[in-house]
């Protein structure tokens, strides 16, 4: 009875979490606290800046907005249920709610992805054909780009909600992680696993793949057309432009592919919940600070937003 009760929609999952020590918890509270608030700060000031600011609105900086928006919704995603269960005594969370937070989680994680490949493309086309830049990027273009990565994250996040449904839970649903996730909801599940864990191996092994491909040979060729510019001051500008999308996207791909792609007996789940706190919650903390604290222009556009707030001098 037990068994076939958990099997319904009505079962419940419950959080392990980060530790079972209050210190432990009330401390993680604060700094994810801190760092969420941080991240929203960041972000919130990126999507105003460039939309207040007509010297931003590129195919650059648009990219750059999308990115701030996804980073809001990717991490609002997971962050505030985390921050309620660390102060709850009991981390507990419905079948809906559980399959509702991995459906838009894996939106917005698959969106982020495809919409960093656009940002690698987007300055392929700037370094490497300039004269082309305004048509082959042009407003049209850019939307494009931006809703074909929100397209593939919702087919990849449908795909993923609808085999994990499939899944059998006997109880106790006991998840060793801090979120709903495929690979933690895969190990409580009782029910045979493997289809479901090769579905999710090729899927996200096909998007890192993709994504990453088109990363790595806009940037080839990117390079290879900064070595032939014969000015110096030319080509540390465009390094400039691309180490910023680098970082972020070494943050990003380094700690899905940690999680993801590497096998689970060869490092114990706690690393799997630090990388999965890195990429949920510390890469879009990360992200606007990369691209402003790096990037002239956006410094000269936060300079005379500050001098246009200042009241005038009588």
């Amino acid at each position: 009875m037990i068994a076939t009760r958990n099997h319904t929609p009505n079962a419940d999952f419950v959080f392990v979490g980060f530790s079972e020590k209050k210190e432990v918890q009330a401390a993680l509270f604060v700094v994810f606290l801190a760092i969420y608030l941080i991240m929203l700060l960041g972000n919130l000031v990126t999507l105003v800046l460039i939309g207040w600011d007509a010297q931003l609105h590129t195919p650059m900086y648009f990219f750059l907005s999308s990115l701030s928006f996804l980073d809001i919704c990717y991490s609002s995603t997971i962050t505030p249920r985390m921050l309620s269960d660390l102060l709850a005594e009991r981390k507990l969370i419905s079948y809906s709610e559980c399959f509702t937070q991995l459906y838009f989680y894996a939106v917005f994680s698959t969106a982020e992805c495809y919409l960093l490949a656009a940002m690698a493309y987007d300055r392929y086309v700037a370094i490497c054909s300039p004269l082309l830049y305004a048509t082959s990027m042009s407003s049209r273009v850019c939307v494009l780009l931006v809703g074909g990565s929100y397209l593939a994250g919702i087919l990849n996040a449908s795909l993923h909600v609808a085999v994990a449904q499939r899944l059998s839970f006997c109880g106790p649903n006991l998840v060793d992680h801090f979120y709903c996730e495929g690979p933690p909801l895969q190990a409580v599940s009782c029910s045979d696993t493997t289809l479901s864990k090769m579905l999710m191996l090729v899927v996200v092994g096909f998007n890192l793949f993709i994504t990453s491909l088109t990363i790595l040979v806009s940037y080839a060729y990117i390079l290879a057309t900064i070595l032939q510019l014969p000015s110096a001051a030319r080509k540390r500008k465009a390094f400039s432009t691309c180490t910023s999308h680098l970082a972020v996207v070494t943050l990003s791909y380094g700690s899905f592919a940690f999680v993801y792609l590497g096998s689970r007996s060869r490092h114990p789940q706690k690393l799997d919940k630090v990388a999965s706190v890195f990429y949920t919650l510390l890469t879009p903390t990360l992200n606007p600070l990369i691209y402003s604290l790096r990037n002239k222009e956006v410094k000269a556009a936060l300079g005379r937003a500050v001098l246009r707030t200042r009241p005038a001098r009588t």
